[in-house]
């Protein structure tokens, strides 16, 4: 991170309603007349976030492009609907060898996202990942760490399968955790709270990614970082 960055005093009076103007007139030539804005209230609050983040979880964060990739998609609008960021070890890329989890947060019309774990994970990581959850030890103790984390107000989710994954019963005591394929833990924040807008808004999502160490810490010791390469 750039050592000048100035220090997160919140993200700009337009960071939130600008994207519905972008949703209205998603078009190369609104984005450029509204550059400013997207620099100034969203993408320079969001630097500066990860400046002020990276002591404590990490000093390689990033954000994201504003580009959609339309390359296989029927939408053809060019931009992102929100404005995201990512930090941690493997904030660059899953096959870094670095930790499992990550932390994310982004802004959007519908306020602030902010969330941590393992979004994506690999063939392999799946595997280690179904086995810790089948094994009574290991598969118990991530029981309660959820549980603890919902307890706390946090929303614990990921994409998961309708099913049971080949070679676990469907009747299997764990079954809902054993259908995640990404385990995550993460907060939305409306667009009426208005610490969006002040320096409070770096204190709400650290909170959540504090709040995601059981979970990280679990998914550290029993599955690991990515091993094998992907096809």
């Amino acid at each position: 991170m750039d050592e000048q960055i100035l220090d997160f005093d919140g993200f700009g009076p337009q960071a939130v309603s600008y994207w519905n103007e972008l949703q209205a007139n998603n078009t190369k030539e609104f984005f450029a007349a509204h550059r400013d804005v997207y620099d100034d209230d969203i993408r320079e609050p969001l630097e500066r976030l990860l400046a002020e983040a990276a002591d404590e979880f990490g000093d390689n964060g990033k954000v994201f492009r504003p580009h959609r990739d339309v390359r296989f998609s029927k939408d053809k609008s060019p931009y992102k609907l929100h404005c995201g960021a990512v930090i941690g070890e493997d904030a660059a890329g899953r096959t870094s060898g670095g930790t499992t989890s990550v932390f994310y947060t982004h802004v959007s019309a519908s306020g602030l996202f902010t969330a941590s774990g393992c979004y994506m994970m690999s063939r392999d990581q799946l595997q280690r990942f179904y086995a810790a959850i089948d094994d009574e030890q290991s598969g118990t103790e991530l029981v309660r760490v959820v549980s603890d984390a919902t307890a706390q107000g946090v929303d614990v989710g990921g994409s998961a399968l309708k099913t049971a994954p080949r070679g676990y019963p469907a009747d299997h005591p764990r079954i809902e955790l054993l259908r995640h394929k990404s385990l995550t833990i993460s907060q939305e924040f409306g667009p009426d709270n208005d610490f969006i807008f002040t320096a409070d808004a770096l204190h709400k999502i650290t909170a959540v990614w504090r709040q995601a160490a059981p979970m990280n810490a679990w998914l550290a010791t029993h599955v690991g970082p990515v091993q094998l390469a992907e096809r």
